[in-house]
């Protein structure tokens, strides 16, 4: 059984019309939401092996945020492919983890987050909804019963699902 964590980054501003897209720091409701999500995490116990995070100035500042509550023994790279990039693209890399990593975590942006967790869901509680909507800082859990290099549509449950509003 392997556990993928999919991580939208938090808010981003747009305060500074000069930056390009992939320079957007957080907005201060992003800060405010990425450590909501990192109390979640340490609350609810996850600790990934390695997390896979986007070189977007907002997701590398929602990574700085949460990983006060990842374990110390989480191992990081930044990457550049996931940055913009499709569903199909997410799943490949996905695909290209060692099996000796059992809990993944993704950090990255919508569409490809949100699509990519749509095609790999087929069951879970909150299903309707991280169907219907995937904000940023949202956290979706799924449990997959298969090796990552064979994970493909609708292999995944929803085991759980986490937007910033409901941790209060």
């Amino acid at each position: 059984m392997h556990t993928l964590h999919l991580l939208r980054h938090a808010k981003s501003s747009w305060s500074d019309p000069t930056l390009s897209d992939h320079d957007r720091p957080l907005a201060p409701r992003g800060q405010r939401d990425a450590k909501r999500i990192a109390k979640h995490l340490v609350r609810a116990g996850i600790e990934p092996g390695l997390v896979l995070c986007s070189t977007a100035v907002r997701a590398r500042e929602t990574l700085e945020l949460v990983q006060t509550g990842l374990g110390a023994a989480t191992k990081v790279s930044f990457e550049t492919e996931l940055y913009a990039v499709s569903c199909r693209e997410l799943l490949e890399r996905i695909h290209t983890v060692p099996e000796e990593v059992t809990s993944l975590m993704l950090i990255g942006h919508n569409p490809g987050l949100h699509d990519l967790a749509r095609a790999l869901t087929s069951t879970g509680l909150e299903l309707d909804r991280l169907r219907a909507k995937f904000p940023t800082a949202a956290l979706a859990t799924l449990a997959l019963p298969t090796s990552w290099r064979l994970v493909s549509e609708a292999d995944a449950l929803l085991a759980a699902y986490v937007v910033p509003k409901q941790l209060g």
